[in-house]
């Protein structure tokens, strides 16, 4: 797949939607790696223009990744619950919850103009989370000359990805940050870590399998090749990075207290995700008879709190997503981090 891709190291930068800028991912691909963007938070003519900015910055391969979610069920009775229990917390803030919750994100699987402009702009790699799409989208891009991951959590997911056709698998460790790639949010979730998993998806499966979760320097990427991966996807390592979206906040939070202790929650969106411990990730130990609403529903709430919060000057309501070697972050542009992780590497190797 390296070969294929044209890359000169096995290190894939991860999606990170919200975070990931054309140039994060531009100078990830510059320096060799595969740089990644995320347009699943946003719209079809948001997706152009990153798409577009992106090969501005890099003539190399990138990644563009997508949602690929259930359509989610709405239920106005749970959905005015979360927002009564949010109340008094917006109060603190002289604010007051919205009136009803939207659907902010579209599921690839719901949105053919986003299908439609892959295959316009034929990216070299797309990849999924938190699903797969049909068969006939899956013909189609590769029809387009474009390569295709998923993310699977555990072995079930990955028989699935094998059986799709797509072409190789993220394997997203418990330790990873952001949102759990869990296809079913309400099965029950194995927890396996980084290490586990990539060893069994290798054995398990005929497909490239990508490390992902907790790796964060050139020995982390080093395990990741010893258990048979054939690359390993770092996002926490790049949040730092001075090209990452990251707002000053974010970044005293990934190097404050709350990077000693991530936590897994679902009260921020509605899925599991994991983020720097803050009084948002909070709530799922004070309350943990709390019940959000369907990701993405949920995640219009929490976005709303998070604005009302910071207008007062209170930064604890971020959607502060970072895996657990967030203490292990390091402040530095993107390609001197590439740099360095090459480096790294080469000198485990050694």
């Amino acid at each position: 797949m390296l070969r294929q891709l044209g890359l000169i190291h096995p290190i894939f930068q991860a999606p990170m939607a919200g975070v990931s800028t054309p140039a994060l991912a531009a100078a990830v691909s510059n320096a060799g790696g595969l740089g990644a963007i995320g347009i699943g938070a946003t719209d079809v003519a948001g997706a152009r223009q990153m798409i577009a900015e992106t090969r501005v910055a890099t003539a190399r391969p990138f990644n563009v990744n997508v949602f690929a979610h259930a359509t989610p069920h709405r239920d106005p009775q749970r959905e005015r619950a979360w927002l009564d229990a949010l109340a008094p917390l917006f109060a603190e803030f002289g604010a007051e919850p919205p009136a009803s919750l939207r659907r902010i994100y579209e599921s690839f699987n719901d949105a053919p103009a986003l299908m439609d402009l892959l295959i316009e702009t034929r990216p070299a790699v797309v990849s999924f989370h938190f699903g797969l799409p049909g068969r006939a989208a899956i013909e189609a891009l590769h029809a387009a000359g474009i390569t295709l991951l998923a993310t699977a959590t555990n072995l079930h997911e990955a028989q699935l990805i094998a059986q799709s056709g797509i072409d190789g698998i993220v394997a997203q460790g418990i330790e990873a940050g952001g949102h759990r790639g869990i296809f079913d949010p309400d099965a029950e979730d194995p927890q396996l870590g980084t290490l586990a998993l990539t060893r069994l998806l290798v054995r398990e499966t005929n497909l490239p399998v990508i490390a992902a979760g907790g790796i964060m320097d050139g020995a982390g990427i080093a395990a990741a090749l010893r258990l048979g991966a054939v690359a390993a996807q770092l996002g926490t390592a790049f949040l730092d990075c001075p090209e990452s979206a990251a707002d000053a906040a974010y970044r005293r939070a990934l190097h404050g207290p709350g990077a000693q202790a991530t936590r897994l929650t679902s009260v921020i969106s509605g899925r599991p995700a994991r983020a720097l411990a803050s009084r948002f990730t909070q709530l799922e130990q004070t309350a943990p008879d709390l019940c959000p609403p369907a990701y993405p529903i949920a995640y219009d709430a929490g976005k709303a709190l998070h604005a009302a919060a910071k207008a007062q000057g209170e930064y604890g309501f971020g959607a502060y997503w970072a895996g657990q070697g967030a203490p292990l972050a390091r402040a530095m542009p993107a390609s001197r981090l590439m740099a360095t992780l090459a480096q790294e590497l080469q000198e485990t190797r050694v």
